[in-house]
């Protein structure tokens, strides 16, 4: 059995690991016949093939163990190290499969194994019904390998794709905030000209109000001035008109004298 293996702590825990998430894909898939929800299917299968691409991870880190460790293992101990990934490369190929199946089921041809959303090519008809059970130890082995490869060139593109839509967002970012300011200087601006305006109006009220007095001035001395006027006009008229003082610096009319002949100055 497996637990029987000479492994290193290393691989042992590695080893562990594959087989807890095995059994965690074993339990979903008969959650998943119990299921009636078509979306609740799907969501069940995007989890299981996160632990398949777990389970993959970890296949690949145990063959690179295995490699490490070769030169100081004996060759039976290799070869038994051997049978176990591809038993449990078997098994997860397996899984695959079945994953396929209920994807088929479900009419979803939008997620593939390993994908995470897009960038995996479509399988050809006989790897569709070519069953795990049916295929050869290195078939399998094939097959995952060219699974895994597939899957990381859509994990290298996918980072690509996030790299590109991060930068985009930067400038837009960036842009925005540009035009932010653009937007508050504005506003200052127009605060601006609104508190000018306001000035500008007050300024002319102020201007209306002195025009306004300098006119009331202007006519309280013309009326002065008529008024005087008119008291010098009586009193040249009327100069015995005592109810009229006279005006200062301005003499009073002289007085006529008219002189009378005596009967002498006539008969003369």
């Amino acid at each position: 059995m497996a637990s029987n293996l000479p492994m290193s702590p290393q691989l042992e825990q590695i080893h562990g690991e594959i087989h807890d998430n095995f059994r965690a894909l074993a339990n979903g898939f008969q959650k998943l016949d119990k299921i009636k929800d078509s979306n609740r299917q799907s969501k069940q299968l995007e989890e299981l093939t996160g632990k398949m691409r777990e389970c993959k991870r970890l296949i690949k880190e145990f063959d690179r163990e295995i490699k490490d460790e070769e030169s100081r293992n004996p060759p039976d101990v290799n070869k038994q190290l051997n049978d176990e990934k591809q038993s449990m490369i078997k098994e997860l190929n397996s899984y695959v499969q079945l994953r396929k199946t209920y994807m088929n089921s479900l009419g979803n041809k939008k997620v593939e194994l390993f994908d995470m959303g897009a960038g995996v090519s479509e399988p050809t008809a006989d790897e569709n019904v070519q069953m795990a059970s049916a295929m050869s130890n290195q078939e399998l082995i094939n097959s995952g390998m060219k699974t895994m490869d597939e899957t990381d060139q859509v994990i290298e593109r996918s980072k690509k794709v996030v790299e590109q839509t991060v930068e985009v967002g930067t400038q837009t970012a960036v842009t925005l905030k540009g035009q932010t300011d653009q937007m508050g200087r504005i506003v200052n601006e127009l605060d601006t000209i609104q508190f000018s305006i306001k000035k500008a109006s007050q300024l002319v009220k102020e201007i209306g109000r002195q025009v306004a007095t300098d006119k009331c001035i202007m006519l309280f001395l013309l009326l002065i001035v008529i008024g005087v006027i008119a008291i010098i006009v009586v009193k040249i008229v009327n100069p015995g008109n005592k109810n009229i003082r006279d005006i200062p610096g301005l003499a009073p009319p002289a007085a006529r004298r008219l002189l009378s002949l005596s009967p002498l100055q006539q008969l003369e």
